[in-house]
C-alpha cells in the first residue's frame, strides 16, 4: 500500500500527480498549514523528521523529496518508461535532459521563488514605524538587484527550453515535466505578469488539461500559492 502524506498547498501536489498518471491506488493523509505561519504542523514530524511534505509511505518504505520520490516510482512501476527515459545509454539527450531537469526545479529554479516569499513577507511583517523605512528599503533593494534579476533569469531560460522542444526532456511528456510543474505554477503565482514567457504559459494550460492532473487536483486540492511553498 502506497500512502503519501500531502501538505496543503505544496509540493506534494506533484507526487499525487505522478501517482495519477501511473495508474497507482493510494491513500492519502491530508494536513493543514497553520494559518498564521503558513508552516506544516508537527504531526509531519512523527513521519519524518524534518516534518515536511511531501512523503511517500510504500510498504516499509519511508522516502521525502519530491524529486527523490518522482524517481523511485519511475524506477519501481513506470515498467514501459512512458514517464521516464530508459537508463542506459547515460549520455542519450533525453536521459540528460530528464535528470537535469528533476534536479534543476528545486536546485536552482525554487531559490529565488522561495526568497521572493521570504522578502515579501518581511515587507508586510509588523515592526515599529521608525524601523519599516529601513525594513523597506533593504527589501526593495535585494529584491531590485538580486531576487528579481535571478527570477527573469531562470524563467528565461526555462521559456528558451521550450522553444526548441515541445517538453522539458524533449518530445514527449515525462516525469520531469511534472517536478517542474511547482516552479512554474509558483512563478505565475507570485513573480508578477508571465507575458514574456508565452511558452510557460502555455505549459500550464497543456498540463491543467491532462486527466491525471485533474485527478490529483480533485483529490489534493486546488493549488494557491501566493502564501507559502511548503
Amino acid at each position: 500500500m502506497i500512502t503519501v502524506h500531502h501538505l496543503e498547498q505544496s509540493r506534494s501536489q506533484r507526487v499525487l500527480w505522478m501517482l495519477e498518471e501511473l495508474g497507482l491506488a493510494y491513500e492519502l493523509v491530508s494536513y493543514k498549514r497553520d494559518p498564521k505561519t503558513w508552516l506544516a504542523p508537527v504531526e509531519l514530524r512523527k513521519v519524518h523528521p524534518l516534518g515536511k511534505s511531501p512523503v511517500l509511505q510504500d510498504d516499509t518504505l519511508v522516502l521525502a523529496e519530491s524529486g527523490a520520490i518522482l524517481e523511485y516510482l519511475t524506477d519501481r512501476y513506470d515498467l514501459q518508461r512512458s514517464l521516464s527515459p530508459q537508463p542506459l545509454p547515460v549520455q542519450a539527450p533525453e536521459c540528460l535532459q530528464y535528470h537535469y531537469w528533476m534536479h534543476y526545479a528545486e536546485g536552482s529554479a525554487m531559490p529565488p521563488l522561495l526568497m521572493s516569499l521570504v522578502f515579501a513577507k518581511v515587507r508586510k511583517a509588523p515592526m515599529p514605524f521608525f524601523a519599516k523605512p529601513v525594513a523597506h528599503s533593504i527589501v526593495d533593494k535585494v529584491m531590485k538587484t538580486f531576487i528579481s534579476p535571478q527570477l527573469r533569469l531562470h524563467l528565461g531560460w526555462m521559456e528558451q527550453t521550450l522553444g526548441q522542444q515541445a517538453w522539458f526532456a524533449g518530445e514527449r511528456f515525462t516525469a520531469a515535466d511534472i517536478q517542474m510543474s511547482f516552479p512554474i505554477q509558483a512563478a505565475a503565482a507570485r513573480a508578477g505578469s508571465m507575458t514574456d514567457y508565452p511558452r510557460l504559459q502555455a505549459f500550464l494550460a497543456r498540463i491543467a488539461l491532462r486527466p491525471a492532473f485533474q485527478r490529483a487536483l480533485q483529490r489534493g486540492g486546488a493549488l494557491d500559492l501566493v502564501g507559502g511553498t511548503r
